[in-house]
């Protein structure tokens, strides 16, 4: 009579590596000896220090957390088919992290005295072992044994392991290795020969080219959904199946980028070509297996976390843990242009979260569809600390009955939405530049009526209005609503060119940031009497110039005044040498301001000048030539002077 619980057990780890790397006969041999263990939420399955098992455990159902107790820190976290605590195989010593159910759990425990014979004989499975250990351990020393799949317990670690943390603490920003041995078809192969071609190759995916250019890609998952179902024959040809088209990203793309390009797509794999477009040839394929060595708590792990929160207050602390990110990667004077795009990318996930998390809670689904923007500093991916919200919704044009009753329903949404971004550390906006007021909730026909006012007739407040909107980053919904009023914006703004006037005039409101003997100018009055306002001194001066800039050479979806700049340098190179130095001087602005922000736990606008070293004081002013400089540009650009 056949056992038929290791049965189900086999069926379910020949999905997951490194499994499916096994014979049928090893999987049967080993599921026949595995515990199943159940795990209540937030049960402990070992502890830090706690005497290593006499197995290794895969994630069946629910999700584990590996964690450092003592500074509350999520290193990974496994679910479904994720295996974890595999020190005890890889050498005898005890626990480096605690391992918790992060929700109700069943788990596999599979005996390392029976595993560990299959894992010598077989190269696939001692390497996955190995990388995986290397991932999910934190323990980089591990990377130097690469090679060997168990540790001679008598090696002194300790001796090397600060040396080597150091040398991996930022593999995750490395760039990745991916294959260079392109496996690939064109699209009149057919779906046979292409399975066939994956099958010798061992590949979970095959790239389709066309005049040896990417234009698909073929996985795995393809084949079982398209043609395993029947919905395809395997007679048909490549070209039909394909994913298409496909995600192409340059080949210096680093771990963490390439984690969150995958986790942002919901795909395995990326092809790399030699400029990151479909437009030259590919130079290799890189696929989730390619990632999972990196190491730590990285972003990709906390966009796992965000994904999984059901409830705002799970996110309110993975907010606290994008904050320890951030200061690590200060720290570790990492690239602000690259610490921008993180941050941002998660802050915009947090958001996605909390939207979906209030449409949930609501019985009603939405009765248009619709898109939420994200303005000011978050829509320039400059908002690194917890500053206010500020936000808006554009919805699908509807009838003029039923217009009272979708605006209705949009500001109800809108309420719960910002009211749950305030929970998790976004302050509500003093001025109410919100989505849960009725005048940043429009369809997309009110908006296009708005933002032409806006336009036609600049006023000081309409201008501030438009200052702020024209920054807007859609980050969740229906994307077309937000290209479709950015194209009428442009197209207004060209009937009327006086607009760049009056912004430009805007741009020139914060003078140069200092006065008389080059002395800080600080506020006079209020809460901050005697600050040095670096927002508005130092940063808006900058970001009101490239915005002006830009929208006059009518350049769409760049938001971020660094990149803004840099575009610039390119499409003005007489210019190339101010705008590269504003580039460099915004992000240096944006650096100081964080890190004042996190020093002070608050949104480091404000700057005691005492708390500031001669140094410091010295780099900021660095930064003021330059903003004199841009302003003088503007000035001349739009002829100010003769005004």
């Amino acid at each position: 009579m056949k056992n038929t619980i290791s049965h189900r057990v086999a069926d379910f780890l020949k999905n997951f590596p490194p499994f499916n790397e096994l014979t049928d006969q090893e999987i049967e041999l080993i599921s026949e000896e595995i515990t199943i263990v159940y795990k209540e939420k937030e049960n402990i399955i070992f502890s830090e220090k706690e005497k290593g098992h006499s197995h290794f455990y895969v994630v069946h159902k629910g999700a584990v957390s590996l964690s450092k107790p003592e500074s509350n820190t999520i290193v990974d976290m496994c679910d479904e088919g994720d295996i974890f605590g595999l020190r005890p195989l890889m050498a005898n010593e005890n626990y480096e992290l605690q391992a918790k159910a992060h929700e109700e759990s069943i788990l596999y425990a599979i005996p390392i005295s029976v595993f560990k014979p299959v894992a010598l004989t077989n190269t696939a499975i001692g390497n996955f072992v190995i990388e995986s250990f290397a991932s999910n351990t934190r323990n980089p020393y591990s990377k130097n044994h690469r090679g060997k799949l168990f540790i001679d317990n008598t090696i002194n670690i300790n001796s090397d392991t600060e040396k080597s943390a150091s040398d991996f603490k930022l593999i995750d920003l490395q760039p990745v290795h991916y294959s260079k041995k392109i496996i690939s078809c064109d699209t009149n192969t057919t779906v046979k020969e292409a399975a066939k071609i994956m099958t010798e190759k061992k590949v979970g995916a095959i790239l389709v080219v066309h005049d040896k250019l990417p234009v698909g890609i073929i996985t795995d998952k393809d084949l079982r959904n398209k043609v395993v179902t029947g919905a395809y024959p395997i007679t048909t040809t490549a070209g039909a199946i394909m994913t298409t088209p496909v995600i192409t990203y340059p080949s210096t793309l680093t771990i963490t980028q390439a984690q969150m390009a995958m986790m942002k797509s919901n795909i395995s794999h990326l092809c790399l070509t030699a400029d990151g477009t479909v437009d030259t040839k590919a130079v290799g394929i890189l696929s989730k297996h390619d990632v999972m060595v990196a190491l730590g708590h990285n972003p990709a792990v906390l966009i796992k976390a965000i994904k999984r929160a059901k409830k705002t207050k799970q996110i309110k602390s993975i907010r606290k843990s994008i904050m320890n990110l951030l200061k690590g990667y200060l720290d570790q004077n990492i690239p602000m242009t690259l610490i921008s795009k993180i941050i941002s990318e998660l802050n915009d996930a947090c958001i996605k979260q909390i939207i979906t998390i209030s449409l949930d809670k609501i019985e009603e689904k939405p009765p248009v569809k619709f898109a939420w923007l994200s303005l000011g500093s978050q829509g320039r991916s400059e908002q690194m600390l917890h500053t206010d919200q500020d936000n808006a919704l554009i919805f699908e044009d509807v009838s003029e009955e039923n217009l009272p009753k979708t605006t209705f329903y949009f500001i109800n949404l809108a309420k719960a939405i910002t009211k749950r971004l305030n929970t998790i550390g976004y302050d509500y906006c003093p001025a109410g530049m919100m989505a849960s007021s009725s005048k940043w909730c429009l369809s997309v026909s009110e908006w296009k009526k708005t933002t032409s006012h806006w336009i036609i007739n600049p006023g000081i407040d309409e201008v501030l209005l438009a200052a702020i909107f024209f920054d807007y980053n859609a980050v969740y919904g229906e994307n077309s609503l937000a290209h479709e009023l950015s194209n009428h914006i442009f197209y207004t703004v060209k009937k009327y060119p006086i607009f760049f006037v009056h912004l430009a005039k805007g741009a020139l409101q914060n003078p140069s940031p200092t006065g008389f003997f080059r002395q800080f100018l600080v506020e006079q009055d209020g809460a901050h009497k005697d600050s040095f306002d670096v927002k508005n001194r130092a940063l808006r001066p900058l970001t009101d110039a490239a915005r002006v800039l830009i929208l006059s050479h009518s350049i769409k979806s760049i938001n971020n005044t660094a990149e803004r700049f840099e575009k610039l340098a390119e499409l003005e190179p007489n210019n190339k040498e101010i705008y590269l130095a504003c580039s460099y001087a915004s992000k240096a602005l944006l650096k100081f301001r964080t890190k004042q922000g996190l020093n002070h736990n608050d949104s480091g606008r404000f700057i005691d000048l005492k708390t500031l070293s001669k140094e410091e004081k010295i780099k900021l002013k660095r930064t003021f030539k330059t903003i004199k400089e841009i302003q003088e540009l503007v000035t001349l650009r739009f002829q100010l002077k003769s005004m």
